[in-house]
Formats: C-alpha cells, structure tokens, sequence
C-alpha cells in the first residue's frame, strides 16, 4: 500500500521541479544565437534540452568522454570539435549511457537534442540530430548554460 504513494510522488517528481545549473553570461547566450560559422578546421556542435518531461533532473553530457556539461530544462550547450572526422555524443540514461555517433564536416554548425524518456526508477536521457531549421528554432527561447561540471565520471 505505502508503494502507490511513494510511485505518484516520484512520477510527480519526473514531470515537475525545476533544475538549475550555473548559465552563461546574456550576452554569451545572445552571441551563440547568432549561429555563426565555427572556426576554421572546426564544427560548431549546439546540444539543448527543451523536452516538458523530467523538469526536475540534470544530465550529463559528453564529447569523446569530455563533459560538455549538465543540462537542465530549457538550455543549450555551444562548443567546436575537430571537422571532418567522426565525434561520440553520450548523456546518462537510467542504465546506461546513451550514445549517438556523427561525422562533423568543417565549417557546418550541428543541433543536438537532448530529451528525458521516463524511466523505471528514475528518468533516462536520448539523443537526436535534429535540422538546423528546427535547432534553431528551438534554441532561440533557450539560454546558455556554462560548461562543464559533470556530476559523475565518464
């Protein structure tokens, strides 16, 4: 009987709360937007959450094993990686890392996103190339969280 109470909370917990983590400058989110191409021999690797699910959890993200950061609801992350050669995205999950791999051409800008999968126990993560139209779109109600600070070792 005491299970019922203690899954409704949890579920309550998964779709409402609010996340922090430490933001960037405005006028560092504001740059960002301007979407800019990358430096020479690099890309520019925009990773965002906006998913209504799991509002009150944090994620990590990492590039080859190098945390980019931990996200929260309604921020996007902005760094260049080596072009023309193939990166490996991981965020947590409830298991186990998610992992998406993609071939990054020099002078492209690429939108990552980050969505909350409701879980057994606790809430997972995914991940999803998306269009430059619709990343776009969807970071520019977003604001720019600083990097780094990976709760948990990858």
């Amino acid at each position: 009987m005491k299970f019922v109470p203690v899954a409704a909370l949890l579920a309550a917990l998964l779709v409402s709360g609010c996340a922090s983590v430490d933001m960037a400058s405005p006028e560092a989110s504001s740059s960002a937007k301007q979407f800019d191409p990358p430096s020479p021999g690099h890309a520019g690797v925009y990773i965002y959450r906006n998913s209504f699910a799991g509002k009150g959890l944090k994620k990590d993200i990492w590039i080859d094993g190098e945390c980019i950061g931990e996200s929260a609801p309604d921020v996007f992350f902005h760094t260049e990686v080596e072009g023309d050669k193939q990166h490996t995205i991981d965020t947590e999950s409830e298991f186990s890392p998610n992992r998406l791999e993609l071939m990054f051409e020099a002078g492209k800008n690429y939108f990552i996103r980050q969505f909350i999968k409701i879980g057994l126990f606790v809430g997972g993560a995914g991940l999803e190339q998306v269009t430059d139209e619709q990343g776009k779109e969807d970071i520019a109600d977003l604001e720019l969280a600083k990097p780094g600070n990976c709760s948990g070792p990858r």
